[in-house]
């Protein structure tokens, strides 16, 4: 029988996928989202909870079920928030619900975390993986760390399991930020000068996360653990490009510049930070997954970015 699932940032880009796929399964879900101005149409076997701001206290007990899962997808993002905030929302808000699902019997917490509590690049050919020590750069890496190191604690002392899960990029349909942007330029044909980088990068197709985080939710061995996650397929970013035109049916127009000019024009134009993920590696050793729980991508690089492809044209 299927243990009840409360999933947090339900109507979020993978929150969304992850409640249209377990719904299509018979999954008992408990929607947990905040007020929009769109909301997502009911599903079967599934119970919304509506809230306006994570950050403020929410009493969670309406949507915790005994022996039930709680997926907590749900937090602050990007690098266009203030400490405090991601204090607020990565840290304190999910603690809250963390002690409330303790309170209440959950057998099990899956936290989606990041792969910037390991750091913004790895060595070339050395992937990180959850035995590293964490390197977070930013105030939303550091939160999610420190958020992974109270859930610990909070684990080890109420006896509730703890799965960690730590993707890199992800993207699939719904997908925003530089991924977009970048997936823009190609259908629109303008040439980009990245033909000289030479670095290699993980990438996770949505439906393989939801693949993954819905294995967590019964898998045995799956409790107590960090888990990195990517396809298992690295490629630098003139390789990626290539393969997004492909799948675009458009010709990939790229022109070769020194990675320090480009750089340098990146910085003027207040584009650093955005340069530095194109041309820096970033690389994960999915291996614990794989042994572990004996999981495998469902989607491989091109599947992926074929789908998201589909996608983006029917929007």
């Amino acid at each position: 029988m299927k243990p009840p699932v409360l999933i947090t940032g339900a109507n979020g880009f993978v929150g969304s996928r992850l409640c249209g796929t377990l719904a299509e399964k018979g999954w008992p879900l408990q929607m947990a989202m905040r007020q929009t101005a769109r909301q997502p149409q009911p599903k079967p076997n599934a119970q919304v909870f509506v809230h306006h701001d994570l950050a403020q206290p929410l009493d969670w007990s309406p949507v915790l079920r005994e022996g039930g899962v709680v997926v907590h997808t749900a937090g602050l993002a990007h690098a266009h928030f203030a400490p405090e905030d991601y204090q607020r929302v990565n840290v304190d808000a999910t603690l809250s619900l963390a002690c409330q699902a303790a309170d209440a019997g959950i057998k099990r917490f899956i936290f989606l975390s990041s792969i910037k509590v390991n750091g913004d690049s790895s060595i070339p050919d050395h992937p990180f993986t959850p035995e590293d020590n964490p390197y977070p750069s930013d105030a939303y890496a550091r939160s999610k760390l420190e958020a992974e190191e109270k859930l610990q604690r909070l684990a080890q002392s109420s006896g509730f399991e703890l799965v960690i899960v730590r993707p890199c990029l992800i993207y699939g349909p719904g997908v925003k930020g530089n991924f977009l942007q970048l997936l823009k330029l190609i259908q629109r044909g303008w040439p980009l000068p990245l033909a000289s980088i030479r670095n290699s990068r993980s990438y996770l197709a949505l439906d393989n996360l939801v693949d993954f985080i819905e294995l967590c939710i019964t898998h045995p061995a799956a409790g107590n653990q960090v888990y990195l996650l990517s396809d298992g397929e690295d490629v630098s970013t003139p390789e990626l490009i290539r393969r997004m035109a492909r799948a675009l049916q458009r010709p990939a127009r790229l022109f070769a510049c020194p990675p320090r000019l480009l750089e340098f024009v990146a910085s003027l134009l207040g584009q650093g930070e955005k340069f530095v993920r194109l041309s820096q590696s970033l690389q994960v050793d999915i291996a614990k997954a794989r042994q572990s729980l004996d999981w495998s991508p469902r989607l491989g690089l091109d599947q992926g970015l074929e789908q998201l492809a589909k996608n983006f044209f029917a929007t």
